[in-house]
């Protein structure tokens, strides 16, 4: 996986294949909703997290790659984000691509491990038009529960234990971005996690101790998508309370639907420069 190059052109070819409109600019016609590009109806057997091993390797095309796990909300208020992600994926791939030759994208579909069906939804790294259409396939539960927090951290778990990255060898760290609406959960819960990926953890993994892990490993990143469909104004202290333990100004980043794409180019254009241990995470007192 992982081969070829992003083309506006194939992008404007993929969609006009499926029947959408692409505007003169490069991005999908405004008009569309959630509803409109999500409308798979269960989680699809290519993004299955169950005992899967995602890898993201160098190769003659691509020798020096830059591994990115874009994960996403797909829980109920999280529409409008989910679908700007969509809409703009060319926007946000030409500017890449002009700056950057080797960067190669696993999409995930975040939900809430102890309540929905397919809280966890992973796509190949990419690093052509197969991006958008695994984008596509992407399952919009709608779901989420009544303990105000989504897993974002199972992006972080499968990043450490599920994945495979060449860039580690070279003595760089891939970068996760996670994006949705509400606060930062405190653990995932082990029986569920264990169901959904085909582990074998003995208790549920606490956020504390993943970030640790984490962070030796990915540069990570929240988009906290402020819009008037989402619930962050609801949750807005209380993301920036349970984030901010972790993240700086710098990695908790309050966004506005029309400027998620330029975020992201932004993110990984920053860190492609070095990936090494970063300086400006807090680091946990133990």
């Amino acid at each position: 996986m992982g081969g070829g190059r992003w083309t506006s052109d194939r992008f404007r070819a993929y969609n006009a294949a499926v029947g959408r409109k692409v505007k003169a600019d490069g991005a999908l016609d405004s008009s569309y909703t959630a509803q409109d590009l999500f409308v798979s109806r269960s989680i699809q057997p290519e993004l299955d997290p169950k005992n899967v091993i995602r890898e993201c390797c160098d190769s003659e095309e691509h020798p020096n790659t830059i591994p990115v796990i874009l994960a996403l909300d797909v829980t109920g208020s999280m529409g409008s984000g989910a679908a700007e992600v969509a809409k703009k994926l060319n926007l946000v791939m030409t500017e890449l691509y002009e700056k950057l030759n080797d960067v190669e994208f696993l999409v995930m579909g975040i939900g809430d491990l102890s309540y929905d069906r397919a809280p966890i939804q992973v796509s190949q790294f990419e690093s052509d038009i197969r991006i958008a259409e695994q984008l596509d396939k992407i399952y919009f539960e709608g779901g989420g529960g009544g303990n105000s927090f989504e897993s974002y951290t199972a992006a972080w778990y499968f990043g450490l234990n599920h994945t495979k990255l060449d860039c580690h060898k070279r003595g760089k760290k891939g970068i996760i971005i996670t994006m949705g609406d509400e606060p930062l959960n405190p653990y995932l819960p082990a029986k569920q996690l264990n169901k959904v990926t085909g582990d074998n953890v003995q208790g549920d993994v606490e956020t504390k101790e993943l970030y640790s892990e984490a962070i030796k490993e990915f540069d990570l990143y929240h988009l906290a998508v402020d819009d008037r469909a989402t619930s962050y104004r609801h949750y807005s202290e209380r993301i920036k309370k349970t984030f901010g333990e972790y993240f700086d100004d710098k990695h908790l980043i309050t966004v506005k639907l029309d400027n998620i794409s330029s975020t992201i180019v932004d993110i990984v254009c920053g860190e492609s420069g070095d990936t090494s241990v970063s300086g400006t995470m807090k680091e946990i007192s133990w």
